[in-house]
Parts: structure tokens; C-alpha cells; sequence
């Protein structure tokens, strides 16, 4: 891609927008960037960009501005519908910072999308690739732009896509693209949820024969985004359904490459993180993985903060920190992945506007009951309905206690909110932190 000389757009200033101006500016393009916010607020990167002739602008979008650029870097956190907004209609032009970034790299990208346990994923795959002496780039939606890994010296670059980095990626082609699952998120930002899948989808349509999409066996939504392009589908999958990845009652069989990996080694707790096991595989060994590589791999790797994450038990009740689940699907994945039978939920925050039943479901076979907290507890109350005691709590500490007196010896407390955490938290994190530190409290007065 040629960029000398050209009028070049970035819009939002976060991380990946900052990241895609300073390399559009690097390549001689003629930079403008954008941000809502007033240039107090915005960040030191941010404003630094101004140093290298980017020239920063706030305050109302300008159609004209937008109009006479020949490209628009759109980062994930900006809406299209807000230029749409502007000028009615959707320029031309637009573009990711993964798209972006993928023109100037020359290593095989892994992408790893999905609504659930995608984070977990992409750590786990770096984690095989590297522990097989590959230099391994990882990032994406994980944390560092893609725009960071241009000039090193990579062998895979394993990142993260999320829905909203998905819109608009016209050329990134990736080696292997895994998507995990699609279930309903982000519905205050899409039309419906066909308009969020397509999103999730989109990269596909730039994959061909040669590479390989890695899908959950038996799941016709994932199966007919990966039909938008020619890839080769390898499957993986815990259930019934027949998977080129998937477990028996001892090993998880690698069915492409014949190998086998003893369940009993797995390092990572719940049904769900099996699954995700079978999932990095997949992916890791398209990239050169090595099977010895593999196999340390599943017997030391950790997870990740607040995806589900054991943080003490007490008096024979286990409380685990499933912060990261931010939507219905991720928390019934947590709630019916756990080890113990029944689990006291607790849920709550704000509402992305899912629907509860699959919840509800999970509650009534796996459920002891449900503390609710945040902005959308007199829904979730509602649609729980009797199905299991629903008691509300005014603060985490709160909800601790209150899910600690009705869970029993042998079962669990589960923090898995199924909604973000910006009512009553900055992030997710903070939200976990602050169930570890009400846990650990309670053990210490225990």
C-alpha cells in the first residue's frame, strides 16, 4: 500500500488509532486525526502525534473533512453510523487498523475471533507457538495494535479480532482464522444480530484454499461465515457432534495430525476451557506448533485474569472470578462448565440487552441461585422468575455475602455478570478485583 502523499484519515484515538497514525505518517501519508474528546483528555501518544505532522483535530466531525480523504482508518470504538451520521451515507475508503498493519507484514497472521473465550485463546496459542521457538507477535484486541509488529522479525502473529476490528478489513487474509462461537453481544451497537454475526464473519471472505478456518463442530452460524470464502475447515468440539479436534474420556485426540493429549495433564479447569484447548490446538499446530510444545503447554498454562479464575475456597465453597464474561453467552459457558454441580450466581451490570433465557436455562440445571447487581438486576429478577432464589445487592462486598450464605459445602460462588461492568466499575477488572478482595476478606473472618 502505498501511502506517499496520500490525505489520510484516523479516527478515535485509543491505542490501535494512535498506532495506525504514527505508521501512516511514517510512510509519507498526509495525517489527520480525530478524537471526540478535548485535546486535555486525550492521551500523551495522542497528542504526541502532533510532533510528526499529524495534525489532530476535535469537537463535531466535519463532513467535508471526512469527504475529501482517500482513506479512513476507523478505530473499533467509533460506530460507522457516526459518519453515516455525518455525511448519510458510508464513505469510501474506510478501513481497520488490522487491515491496516497487515499490508506491511509478511509472517502468517492467526486470527482468533468469537464472542466468548477468544482472549484465553489467543494467549494459549502464543503460548504453544512460543514454547516451540517460534517469535511470536500477540495482540490485536488482546492489548497491542497490530501497527506495533511491523518491523520485527516474527514467525506468527497471533491476534485477537473483535466484531467492531472485523467491519472493515477489505484485504486482511489470514493463515488461519478461528471462530469460536457467535452468540448475542454487542446488540446496542448492531441492527440485529445477523448484522453482528456478518461482522464476526467478514475476514473469512478473504481466505482461500490455502488456509484453513478453525470452527466448532456441528455449528451451522460459524459454518456459513466461513463459507464467505474458499478456507479449509478444520473442526474442533466437546459435545456429540464428530470434530477433527475433540476429547474422549481421556485425551483430546488431534485427529488431522494423530496425536493425542491426556485430559488428565490439562492444567485449565471447566468444560468450557477443554474446548478452548481443542480450539489452540487447532490453530497453534496450522502454525508449526510442535506436538511436545503442545503438550507443555496444556499442562502449564494458567488462563488469564478474571476468566474464570479460582480465587479461594472456603469453607468448602469454591469462588471463582469469571469477570471478562460480559454477555449471556460467556456466563452460561462459565456457569455449565464449572466442575462443582450447583453454583451461586452472580450477575448483573450494564446492560447490553441480550436475551436472558439461555441463562435462565443454565440456572435451572445448574443453579443454587442468583445475586443480582447493577443496572440490570430488575431484569435479570425478571426473567429468572422463580426458577431460583434471586436475592439484589447494593455492592460487591454485599453480593459476596449474600451468595456465600446461599451456596452449600461442595458447590461454588461464580462472579460471571453477563453484562459490562460501566455502571458501578471502570473495567472488568476493577469489577474482579473487587469480588477477589470481598472473598478474601470473607476467608480471613472466617
Amino acid at each position: 500500500m502505498n501511502l506517499q502523499g496520500q490525505q489520510v484519515a484516523v479516527i478515535g484515538l485509543g491505542k490501535s488509532g494512535v498506532a495506525a497514525a504514527a505508521l501512516c505518517r511514517r510512510r509519507g501519508a498526509i495525517v489527520s486525526a480525530y478524537d471526540a474528546k478535548p485535546p486535555e483528555q486525550i492521551s500523551e501518544a495522542a497528542s504526541a502525534l502532533a510532533d510528526s505532522g499529524v495534525k489532530l483535530f476535535h469537537g463535531e466531525l466535519r463532513a467535508d473533512w471526512i469527504a475529501a480523504m482517500t482513506t479512513i482508518v476507523l478505530s473499533p470504538g467509533v460506530p460507522e453510523r457516526q459518519l453515516v451520521k455525518v455525511l448519510g451515507r458510508v464513505p469510501d475508503g474506510i478501513i481497520s487498523e488490522l487491515d491496516l498493519a497487515a499490508r506491511y507484514l509478511d509472517a502468517p497472521i492467526a486470527l482468533v475471533g468469537g464472542t466468548n473465550g477468544k482472549s484465553t485463546v489467543t494467549a494459549w496459542v502464543s503460548d504453544m507457538l512460543t514454547k516451540s521457538s517460534q517469535r511470536v507477535f500477540t495482540g490485536g484486541n488482546f492489548g497491542t495494535p497490530l501497527c506495533a509488529a511491523i518491523g520485527d522479525p516474527y514467525d506468527s502473529l497471533v491476534v485477537e479480532i473483535s466484531s467492531f476490528q472485523a467491519e472493515h478489513v477489505p484485504t486482511l487474509r489470514a493463515r488461519v482464522h478461528a471462530l469460536l462461537n457467535i452468540s448475542e453481544d454487542h446488540l446496542d451497537r448492531y441492527d440485529s444480530f445477523a448484522d453482528y454475526a456478518m461482522a464476526k464473519g467478514n475476514p473469512f471472505a478473504n481466505m482461500a484454499a490455502s488456509d484453513v478456518a478453525v470452527l466448532p463442530a456441528g455449528d451451522p452460524g460459524c459454518a456459513a461465515q466461513a463459507a464467505r470464502g474458499g478456507a479449509r475447515a478444520v473442526t474442533f468440539g466437546i459435545g456429540p457432534s464428530a470434530a477433527d479436534v475433540s476429547p474422549d474420556s481421556t485425551e483430546i485426540i488431534d485427529r488431522v495430525r494423530q496425536h493425542r493429549y491426556p485430559l488428565s495433564e490439562l492444567r485449565m479447569r471447566g468444560r468450557h476451557n477443554v474446548a478452548n484447548a481443542c480450539a489452540a490446538i487447532a490453530v497453534a499446530a496450522e502454525l508449526g506448533a510442535t506436538t511436545e510444545a503442545i503438550a507443555q503447554s496444556l499442562m502449564t498454562f494458567e488462563g488469564l485474569a478474571h476468566r474464570h479464575v479460582l480465587v479461594a475456597e472456603i469453607d468448602g465453597v469454591s469462588y471463582y472470578d469469571d469477570s471478562k464474561a460480559t454477555n449471556v453467552g460467556a456466563a452460561v459457558a462459565a456457569l455449565r462448565g464449572l466442575d462443582e454441580p450447583r453454583a451461586v450466581l452472580i450477575a448483573g451490570g450494564r446492560d447490553k440487552f441480550g436475551a436472558f433465557e439461555s441463562l435462565v436455562e443454565a440456572l435451572r440445571d445448574r443453579g443454587r441461585g442468583l445475586v443480582t447487581i447493577g443496572e440490570a438486576a430488575e431484569r435479570l429478577r425478571e426473567a429468572v422468575g422463580a426458577v431460583v432464589p434471586v436475592e439484589h445487592a447494593g455492592n460487591m462486598a454485599d453480593a459476596v455475602d449474600r451468595a456465600a450464605n446461599m451456596a452449600r459445602a461442595g458447590e461454588a460462588v461464580l462472579l460471571s455478570p453477563a453484562c459490562s461492568s460501566f455502571d458501578m466499575f471502570d473495567s472488568y477488572a476493577q469489577r474482579g478485583d473487587a469480588f477477589a478482595a470481598a472473598v478474601r476478606t470473607r476467608g480471613g473472618s472466617s
